[in-house]
């Protein structure tokens, strides 16, 4: 079942029911300012960081699901709507959303009189635009009043449910004309506020939520729409909104168009006030003075399209396939872009009120991106880099704005530091750019410590090789996510089983997994090294190399597949011996991408394992049988529901692992199998049970242990993006950067 469709010419997805599966959302923004706006307007805005400069309010895990946007009220006689469908969700005899690259479009007819809003965040400039273009398609005189509804979030996210207390005190505002200003804590601390405004002349206005809404009432019928007059409501403590009412009058057949600016603007300390009491406005009319006509809007939206044109025009594809055409020139990239914009914080299934972004996460997602854009690949990886440890050990959790780890790191992440090598040879490998080895960076953000990079990938390539156990395997150490196992198999607290804990005594638990990374990246930093004339330590780098393979080969092998890892008390863990969880994939792939097992047979059976016992008709599940009690060796593997997560979930992230490994045995056919299972565009029919966005990745689907097996879940930021993106580029299609050029070695299906 379809809830919309592409359009390729425009690069649109078109929804044309309000009510999907859950809200299908975009995000615009390309610089400091950033929205997430869903097919009915829902979401929220902020500036650069959305746990300190969130700009509207948004409530998550709500009834009704997504509530608060940017919402407009029609009002005609005593008949009311939305344009959007929500709030008032009254039926429309025509809805149109089109979400395009940075930009959204939403549509929406009734009683003749069609109503369009297109949101967008200009290129520069730290505001959202919302053009409302009106038009009456009868033949007759129609004269309505229209309302704008937003609401204020007092800046710190974490607030919001935090202090409710505070929050009740602080709102404050000034309206000047037909600007909103919303200025709570600008009276001490701040030195930013935020502005919602329209290009004509209002009616009324209202600036309190109570006002607007009255006491009982919600956003679906509130006391001023539906009594069809504004209160001019002045907000002192509680909480703040910015509503304009406008009285229009449209002519058959004519139309009208409406520009509303929503910004957000900072002073300079000593320049914050134009009279005691009265916010300096300067900047903000600058912004509003931009804005002000149609002309400058449509000129701002073309530059906007131009920008992308220009951003993904540097890698595209023409096929036979419409769908493979669609992922690799549009949907693909543009999620990848986004992804690196906003760390992987800012979701309709995250808060955005963690300030950090996975260290590992992070540097995958470079090597999705860096052809678009590498000059910023090249300045995410020297902050990510800064937040390593002296002694290369590396916070799972890092700020690259701050380039610093968390405070209280967790010690032994022993396959995470490896990633700094992989984002590095990434970068070279397509831009050439040998130099940046030889930047100075510093440990965990101080400088007295500075190191040239290179120094951080040897110290990091040493960090794997100092911490192996008694078969000569990465010890295990702590670990999360894809590889949510701990040498620590002892209990922990319920509350902190989901996390993750280590035995810092422990040298026995050991990675299988992290091995095969490491024989992958680690052959990277050998070859990185080698073409710098360091012969020697690339010899030496290479033996130890050869050193992990060899012990991956001789104790990671159970006969059919490789193991996943080996226990505190040596018991192996991804093995036939178990009985639930006895084979795992990401070591499957990631064995045969290291090339480990290639020659002797060993990765063609590993590979017949995974399709025979993991495949389904939604992707490669993580491991089977699931386990189906929470289990201390296993701890985040058993803590889901059978099916969900990483307890035999479809992990988007790590199916691209295998198909890369099917293409190294030129198994064309497979590859291309396991790549459209997952991808988006070829899930589209299957929309009622996909559920989430049918042209952007999710982080998991749900596996076949469990009774919504194919449905989607945390879609948009995510790693996932990047790693196919890459299996189907350099593996499928077969275009590779390499240190000394480009190859090309497709690997195709019959």
């Amino acid at each position: 079942m379809r809830f919309g469709s592409f359009d390729d010419k425009k690069r649109e997805y078109v929804i044309t029911t309000p009510q999907t599966p859950c809200p299908w959302i975009n995000y615009l923004g390309t610089g400091d300012f950033f929205s997430l706006i869903s097919n009915t307007a829902g979401g929220y805005c902020f500036y650069q960081d959305a746990y300190f400069r969130r700009i509207l309010r948004y409530r998550y895990n709500n009834i009704p699901n997504d509530n608060n946007g940017r919402y407009f009220y029609i009002r005609e006689n005593d008949d009311f709507w939305s344009p959007c469908w929500k709030p008032v969700k009254r039926g429309l005899t025509e809805y149109q959303c089109r979400h395009g690259l940075g930009y959204t479009i939403i549509k929406g007819v009734r009683n003749g009189l069609a109503v369009e809003v297109l949101y967008f965040v200009p290129i520069g400039n730290n505001c959202e635009i919302h053009r409302v273009s009106l038009t009456n398609t009868t033949d007759k005189v129609k004269k309505i009043t229209l309302f704008s509804y937003v609401e204020f979030c007092l800046w710190t996210s974490i607030n919001e449910t935090d202090c409710i207390h505070k929050n009740f005190c602080t709102g404050e505002v000034e309206v000047d004309g037909s600007t909103i200003y919303h200025k709570t804590g600008y009276r001490e601390q701040r030195n930013h506020f935020a502005f919602y405004t329209v290009n004509r002349p209002v009616t009324g206005f209202d600036t309190d939520r109570e006002s607007f809404t009255g006491r009982y009432n919600g956003l679906d019928n509130p006391d001023v729409v539906t009594g069809g007059k504004s209160k001019n409501s002045i907000t002192e403590g509680g909480a703040p909104i910015a509503s304009h009412s406008l009285t229009l009058t449209l002519d058959p057949k004519d139309s009208t168009e409406l520009v509303f600016i929503l910004g957000y603007v900072e002073n300079d300390k000593e320049d914050k006030w134009e009279v005691p009491g009265i916010i300096n406005k300067k900047n903000a009319r600058a912004i509003i003075n931009t804005f002000q006509t149609s002309a400058s809007v449509e000129k701002a939206i073309k530059e906007l399209k131009n920008y992308w044109t220009d951003l993904l025009s540097v890698y595209t594809v023409k096929s036979s396939d419409e769908k493979l055409d669609r992922m690799v020139n549009i949907w693909n990239h543009y999620q990848c872009i986004i992804t690196n914009n906003l760390f992987k914080s800012e979701l309709y299934s995250n808060s955005g009120t963690c300030k950090s972004v996975g260290f590992r996460e992070n540097n995958q997602l470079i090597a999705g991106f860096v052809h678009l854009q590498p000059m910023e690949a090249r300045k995410r990886i020297l902050a990510l880099a800064s937040a390593l440890l002296e002694d290369n050990g590396v916070n799972i959790y890092c700020q690259p704005r701050a380039k610093k780890g968390e405070v209280k790191p967790v010690p032994d992440f022993n396959g995470d530091p490896l990633w700094l090598i992989y984002s590095v040879s990434s970068y070279i490998k397509e831009t050439g750019d040998w130099s940046i080895l030889e930047e100075i960076v510093p440990f965990h953000n101080d400088q007295s410590k500075a190191k040239p990079l290179l120094e951080h990938l040897t110290r990091t390539f040493n960090y794997v090789i100092n911490n192996l156990g008694p078969h000569g395997l990465p010890l295990l150490g702590c670990t999360r996510s894809y590889s949510s196992l701990s040498s620590d198999i002892y209990s922990i607290p319920y509350e902190n089983s989901s996390e993750v804990s280590a035995d810092k005594d422990s040298r026995t638990a050991e990675s299988i997994l992290t091995g095969a990374i490491f024989v992958c990246i680690g052959s990277e930093y050998a070859a990185i090294i080698e073409r710098l004339g360091m012969k020697k330590a690339a010899a030496s780098a290479k033996v130890k190399i050869k050193e992990v393979a060899d012990a991956v080969k001789k104790y990671g092998w159970d006969g059919e597949w490789f193991i996943r890892v080996y226990d505190n008390c040596g018991r192996k863990i991804g093995s036939n011996d178990n009985e639930e969880g006895k084979i795992f994939a990401e070591p499957q792939g990631y064995c045969v991408m290291a090339g480990i097992g290639i020659e002797d047979g060993m990765a063609e059976k590993a590979l017949e394992s995974v399709r025979k016992m993991l495949d389904t008709m939604h992707g490669l599940v993580s491991l089977t049988p699931a386990y189906t009690r929470y289990q201390d060796d296993v701890r985040e593997f058993s803590s889901s529901p059978p099916g969900h997560k990483e307890n035999a979930g479809i992990f988007c992230h790590s199916n691209p692992w295998i198909i890369i490994a099917e293409t190294l045995l030129g198994q064309g056919d497979f590859a291309f199998d396991h790549y459209r299972k997952t991808a988006p565009a070829y899930r589209e029919e299957i929309c009622d049970v996909h559920r989430m966005e049918p042209y952007v990745y999710s982080q998991m689907i749900v596996g076949k242990d469990a009774r919504q097996h194919g449905e989607a879940k945390n879609s948009w930021l995510t790693v996932a993006a990047s790693w196919n993106f890459i299996a189907v580029s350099q593996w499928i299609l077969g275009v590779r950067p390499l240190y000394n050029g480009l190859q090309i070695d497709p690997c195709i299906p019959s």
